[in-house]
């Protein structure tokens, strides 16, 4: 690899004043090896020291430049090592890289600006993202941190690194810790009626590892996936990754709606939902549009995605059982994560494939994936298996009932301007639905500016329609007290915005 650092300040110009001109001593100054390497460098690669020219002796540019004959004898081992010089009984001569790349430095002068250095697919992923700052209120997604039993997680920490404190260090089975794995199947049998054993759960850098998977086991470049709309953006990011060919479909509030001629024109590969609690409208997808989407998807040899990234917070009511539970054969691949049941910087997410393709696909997925976070995986599974997970979960449910709550009254009372609320009595967050003439990315960058983070509900949209005019509201990691106030103070940066006619 060619050493890019930038020359010493005052490299000569010319080949006399190249090999005389003293080095940089005093304080700041690099190691005179290295100034010497670098100055070097840069001559041979400028075509200051032309291809086949002989550099001086190691004594006598020792004695030019003031410096020891080993500074000099090891700068010489290092550029013959590199390929920028020849060493041989004749002495040491410049390389006939050098010719070359004074050529280039010529042609790069008058040369036109580079092309773009990224793939055309990345054309497609276009950020819609507003600066995330999960510290401050109304920040969806982000769950309740400073309620979390981090000395519970420290003990189970300790014991997972003094159980095998040699062999955590190392690589881990591709497809996760089998402790692990165990124990996520043993919660989503009896808690998320999913049909599944540890041999078919992979665990993976959280859900979106498990979307990027999905694509990569199962489509080809040019195949088409269906969107939710307004939908999760790091699915339509995921697709748009892998080459597919991104249709949106639209979300009432009974979840994902499918025209019945969709799939004879877009006939699609994957379909990705988020049933139990959809994001970010918050509909739930009705048993009798998750068997039709069943049946339909087995028919057209197509794969269902179901994200189930926050089930667990059902607020009123029995959870809400996973699709992929409904019937013994489900083309379901179902992913969930512990970003939001545990914290969002832990990355653990996890895809149960369906058993049809299981044993197939688990030597490529080996191939594909590389063990690691071994000791957050075992702390993990321990949190699972002492039972402090589901005790975490109880606490959590109860806090954001009391929060989500809150954030109602403080909606109904303190808002004052005509809106819907969306998102039923699960997850961490509300969408509320706001007149047209509000405009919701307006609002955002002021709150923003006023110490709040909502996301405006519009850039979850593929082609944001009137309906799509909105703000999705985290209860997650704010106090139910506050939201009198911040909702008050929402009031009134939209009402000093100029509104859209």
């Amino acid at each position: 690899m060619i050493d890019a650092t930038p020359a010493a300040p005052g490299l000569p110009t010319d080949n006399a004043a190249l090999l005389t001109s003293p080095l940089a001593r005093g304080p700041g100054a690099l190691p005179r090896q290295r100034q010497l390497i670098q100055r070097l460098k840069q001559a041979i690669l400028a075509g200051q020291l032309p291809a086949g020219g002989k550099l001086p002796s190691s004594r006598a540019l020792s004695e030019d430049l003031d410096i020891s004959r080993n500074t000099v004898l090891i700068a010489y081992e290092q550029l013959t090592a590199e390929g920028y010089v020849i060493a041989d009984r004749q002495g040491t001569r410049v390389a006939p890289l050098s010719a070359s790349a004074s050529h280039a430095a010529k042609r790069a002068e008058s040369a036109p600006a580079p092309p773009s250095f990224t793939a055309k697919r990345l054309s497609r992923i276009l950020s819609t993202r507003y600066p995330h700052d999960g510290s401050l209120p109304m920040t969806p997604g982000t769950p309740a941190l400073t309620q979390f039993p981090i000395n519970a997680w420290r003990r189970a920490q300790d014991r997972a690194l003094q159980a095998a404190p040699a062999t955590t260090l190392g690589y881990g089975h591709p497809v996760g810790e089998p402790a692990l794995r165990e124990a996520i199947a043993q919660y989503l049998r009896v808690s998320r009626g999913v049909r599944c054993d540890a041999s078919r759960i992979v665990i993976t850098e959280g859900a979106q590892g498990a979307l990027a998977l999905c694509v990569q086991l199962l489509t080809n470049p040019g195949d088409t996936a269906w969107l939710e709309d307004p939908g999760y953006r790091g699915a339509k990011a995921a697709f748009h990754a892998g080459d597919l060919n991104v249709v949106a479909m639209r979300v009432d509030a009974d979840g994902i709606v499918i025209p019945e001629e969709a799939w004879q024109k877009y006939p699609p590969r994957l379909i990705q939902t988020t049933p139990s609690h959809q994001y970010p409208t918050g509909a739930v997808l009705s048993v009798t549009r998750r068997l039709d989407l069943i049946e339909r998807a087995r028919r057209a040899g197509a794969w269902i995605i179901e994200d189930d990234y926050d089930s667990e917070f059902r607020h009123q009511g029995e959870p809400i059982a996973a699709m992929q539970g409904l019937l013994p054969d489900a083309p379901v691949l179902y992913v969930g994560t512990f970003s939001k049941t545990m914290f969002p910087a832990l990355r653990l997410g996890f895809l149960v494939l369906p058993e049809a393709i299981s044993s197939q696909a688990m030597p490529s997925v080996i191939e594909l994936l590389r063990g690691g976070h071994r000791l957050e995986q075992l702390t993990m599974a321990a949190f699972i298996e002492n039972g402090q997970f589901s005790r975490h979960l109880g606490r959590m449910r109860r806090l954001y009932r009391e929060r989500q709550s809150a954030l109602r009254d403080a909606l109904a009372t303190y808002l004052e301007i005509d809106h819907e609320v969306l998102g039923g009595h699960s997850g961490l967050h509300l969408t509320v639905r706001l007149p047209p003439e509000f405009s919701d990315t307006a609002i955002v960058e002021r709150a923003r500016q006023l110490g709040m983070n909502p996301s405006p509900l519009s850039t979850f949209a593929t082609t944001p329609l009137a309906e799509d005019n909105g703000l999705v509201i985290g209860y997650g990691n704010t106090a139910g007290e506050r939201f009198p106030a911040l909702i008050s103070r929402i009031r009134d940066v939209a009402r000093q915005l100029p509104k859209i006619r």
